[in-house]
């Protein structure tokens, strides 16, 4: 075995065809890494001639120039193969140090278990202990099974397999996700996949709903690069809202509900009035001015915005055997026509177009508690019934002598800090 330098056209026809495939190791991720001020690395391991593993490592400078080396989504080897995956780390050490590197971090897509989307442990499913145990027996230092969203990628995520025709997978969605799919179109959304134009509107819906959940955001200009380089991994998804069926379709929801009325008016002028078809009286004259509100909505919206508006955006990414979604938002004011229901239909349907072998959610908790403020995020991916994904988490390898240094420097910062807060 031979420790290499790649070209990127090797690394690109190794990664692509490996089961640990990422969007976050490519050519093109490195390109977007590289205009954002990191050095790339394509490193691996050759036998004759063969290429074994490999990863893009990205280089970046820390305090006292001293670089912090990171493989996301890496390494792509075995982790099953000590041999190899000793191989590559001893090899790994030798060149991050010669670089002046003194730390290498990854986070493979390595499954450690596979759960129901209750997110309950299954049985017969065994987790993966060989992986962590070979990494942790070579001096990786592992970061922990962590439940929230603190390491620098989701350990947890919800993800289907594309096992059996769309149409039988909808039919185990919950009967709520179901509703709210068919719903979508009956009020007026539609969904079209948006181009370079579209950056902007999805900038901007993704900044007002990540300021309304405290969630890290992008800029304009992170777009505008990512799309220059990725635009071949990614699809952005808008979903539009029509105002003339918007409006149609309250007016029609407005007319059933008088009509509703008028019949049970019919039935009280019977001389015996019963308890229960009083309070029917009740509940109809509430959808009545229900929808009286609504469509006087709809007559605004429609005044307004007469060609439309977009409400949602879902950023989609093909990544390795799986078609991902990476980010997702919706105009706080409009979130009642839910579009992200309709979003993720047309995402997992383009899936089964390219011949995906697995719909992926991503990120979520692995708190499964109703008051986890993350919860609802799980809650609207469980509704498809998507099996709960735990990866084996984050490692860091100690490269030099400076890393024990680096951690030294953080605590008494941390400590300055908290004394001075």
């Amino acid at each position: 075995m031979n420790f290499s330098i790649l070209t990127s056209d090797e690394f690109r026809s190794f990664s692509k065809e490996n089961e640990l495939a990422s969007f976050m190791q490519t050519v093109e991720m490195s390109e977007l890494k590289k205009e954002l001020g990191s050095k790339i690395h394509f490193v691996g391991i050759k036998e004759n001639e063969k290429i074994i593993a490999a990863s893009m490592i990205l280089e970046d400078k820390t305090v006292f120039n001293q670089k912090k080396f990171y493989a996301p989504r890496g390494l792509i080897v075995d982790y099953h193969n000590k041999e190899l995956l000793r191989f590559f780390t001893e090899e790994l050490k030798k060149y991050i140090k010669k670089q002046g590197g003194f730390i290498l971090t990854i986070d493979p897509p390595v499954v450690y278990r596979v759960r129901t989307h209750e997110g309950e442990i299954i049985p017969e499913e065994t987790a993966d202990d060989e992986s962590v145990n070979n990494l942790i027996e070579l001096g990786y230092k592992h970061y922990g099974f962590n439940l929230y969203l603190d390491a620098m990628q989701v350990r947890w995520c919800c993800r289907f397999n594309l096992d059996e025709p769309y149409e039988d997978k909808k039919a185990k969605f919950s009967k709520q996700t179901r509703k709210n799919i068919d719903a979508c179109i009956k009020k007026g959304l539609s969904v079209r996949e948006g181009t370079i134009d579209d950056l902007k509107v999805m900038e901007e819906i993704f900044e007002i709903t990540s300021k309304r959940r405290n969630f890290f955001f992008r800029s304009l200009e992170y777009y505008q690069k990512m799309y220059k380089h990725m635009k071949d991994l990614m699809t952005i998804y808008i979903a539009y809202l029509d105002p003339d069926i918007y409006y149609e379709h309250t007016e029609n929801l407005l007319n059933e509900a008088k009509a509703n009325y008028a019949d049970i008016l019919k039935k009280l002028e019977k001389n015996s009035v019963g308890e229960r078809l009083l309070k029917n009286k009740e509940n109809a004259l509430k959808q009545i001015e229900k929808y009286e509100k609504e469509l006087e909505k709809a007559a605004k919206f429609k005044e307004e915005n007469p060609n439309g508006k977009d409400i949602g955006c879902l950023l989609s990414l093909r990544s390795g055997n799986e078609y991902l979604t990476l980010s997702s938002g919706v105009l706080y004011e409009y979130r009642q026509f839910t579009p992200k229901y309709l979003m993720y239909e047309h995402h997992i349907k383009e899936a089964y177009k390219e011949n995906f072998k697995y719909c992926n959610f991503y990120g979520i908790t692995g708190d499964f508690n109703p008051d986890n403020e993350y919860y609802g995020i799980y809650e609207f991916k469980k509704g498809f019934r998507a099996n709960v994904i735990e990866y084996i988490g984050q490692f860091e390898l100690k490269c030099s002598p400076f890393y024990d240094v680096y951690y030294f420097l953080k605590k008494i910062k941390g400590k300055i800090k908290n004394e001075t807060d």
